[in-house]
């Protein structure tokens, strides 16, 4: 196979090539076997002179006059013998594949048509100079075996070998389209993990320049998160999917967005993040259009108890209603049991500031919860070290001020002296300055 794309041909067949097509296109009406036979003559001669052009001219007609006679079977047969003769170029085969797919959309009978796809990546396997056209046949064998045949693990399997971010001939668009085709799949599928590796692969600050695959990718991204529960990511998928120009011009498609970033800021577990996140939020100038959700949002950003009686009989009764929370779903259900947990963790944490130390009793109480509950709740938040308590069981008694160290005591008196030395040192001119006065 001859490497070098610019080596001079040895001889110029463009004319023989002029004269003979004329004879070629009359006889392939005839017997156009015979007309292969002169094509195939035509190519080796032009192949040993490196007559590219020329080469490249024969591989289209060869492939016209196959498939205008419908013989798939020699031109699986051609495909395969042309792409190994001795000393082929390079942009000869390229030309060869890429006229056979072409024409893929003539061949009427499914499985002629998955062979001589399957001949098309057989040739293609490990040669770089045709990545682009294996990625492309791969694709279509993807569509078949999926449309078609109903094969989603093998239209996967096709499709998720192929490394499309290792081709640097392919264009940086073409590629995350394709990184898309396969994370789809995969969801599909129900290998999500396999999809979050394939996700990686897509650096988030190339999708700026494509609208259109920053949309899809995040919708993809978004359906991981949710498998995996990992509400912060649902609420920044879904809030980078909001801030799309296309999504923000249309105001249902962008309303749909905002409500489910509401409703999951709120079930994601406290944390900085979390606080700048339902930050946003509350301050966006859509959510008044959201009604039940604002609601929401108001009560989570408001520091007072929230009673999940009253919040399960004035507004949770209207969340049953979204798909979220749909309790024939076991996600309905997960959802509505953290919704709970996150009103918990937020009242302690309204406790703690208001209280230094309460009874557990009362804590019970205000919680809603009995003890070992309240307790559990206590200890995961301590862990987790959104919160400091400490739970004296003799004297059912909880503590939520944090003990001073060493240190921060010592800095304490070392401050209290400083300010007393400085009081002191104000009364001694306010006494020198009396002095002086009545002194006069």
């Amino acid at each position: 196979m001859s490497s070098d794309p610019f080596q001079k041909p040895q001889k110029d067949f463009t004319e023989t090539l002029n004269e003979q097509f004329v004879q070629i296109d009359e006889l392939i009406k005839s017997n156009y076997r015979e007309a292969l036979d002169k094509l195939l003559l035509l190519e080796k001669q032009t192949r040993q002179a490196s007559d590219g052009a020329s080469s490249q001219r024969i591989m289209v007609k060869l492939v016209g006059a196959l498939v205008e006679n419908k013989d798939w079977e020699l031109l699986n047969e051609q495909i395969t013998l042309l792409s190994k003769k001795h000393g082929q170029l390079k942009d000869s085969i390229q030309v060869l594949i890429q006229e056979v797919l072409k024409n893929l959309d003539k061949i009427t009978d499914l499985d002629t048509k998955i062979n001589t796809i399957e001949t098309i990546r057989v040739v293609t396997e490990n040669k770089i100079f045709v990545e682009i056209e294996r990625a492309h046949a791969t694709k279509i064998l993807s569509d078949i075996l999926l449309k078609e045949k109903n094969n989603l693990d093998k239209a996967c399997e096709v499709l998720s070998e192929l490394q499309v971010e290792t081709y640097a001939s392919m264009e940086l668009e073409d590629k995350i389209s394709f990184i898309l085709d396969q994370i789809t799949l995969n969801n599909m599928k129900g290998d999500f993990q396999f999809s979050k590796i394939l996700s990686r692969k897509i650096l988030v600050r190339t999708l700026e320049k494509f609208a259109n695959l920053k949309f899809r990718y995040y919708e993809l991204v978004n359906e991981i998160a949710l498998f995996e529960d990992d509400y912060e990511n649902v609420v920044k998928y879904n809030m980078n999917i909001y801030s799309i120009p296309k999504v923000q011009g249309n105001l249902e498609l962008s309303l749909k967005y905002l409500k489910t970033v509401a409703i999951f800021v709120v079930l994601t577990p406290f944390s900085n993040l979390q606080n700048d996140l339902i930050s946003r939020v509350v301050i966006d100038k859509n959510l008044s259009k959201l009604p039940i959700e604002e609601e929401l949002i108001k009560i989570f950003t408001t520091k007072e108890l929230i009673s999940w009686k009253s919040l399960e009989s004035s507004l949770v009764s209207k969340l049953l209603s979204e798909e979220v929370f749909d309790q024939e779903t076991e996600k309905g259900k997960l959802h509505l049991s953290d919704l709970k947990k996150r009103v918990t963790e937020f009242n302690l944490r309204v406790i703690s500031i208001y209280y230094s130390t309460i009874k557990l009793d009362r804590l019970c109480e205000l919680l809603e919860l009995d003890q070992l509950q309240t307790e559990n709740y206590i200890i995961e938040l301590v862990n987790k070290g959104d919160l400091y308590a400490k739970i004296n069981r003799p004297f059912k008694v909880v503590t939520f001020i944090k003990p001073k160290t060493e240190n921060e005591l010592l800095n304490e008196w070392s401050s209290d002296i400083d300010r007393l030395l400085e009081s002191v040192e104000t009364v001694e001119h306010l006494i020198n300055k009396e002095e002086m006065i009545h002194g006069k």
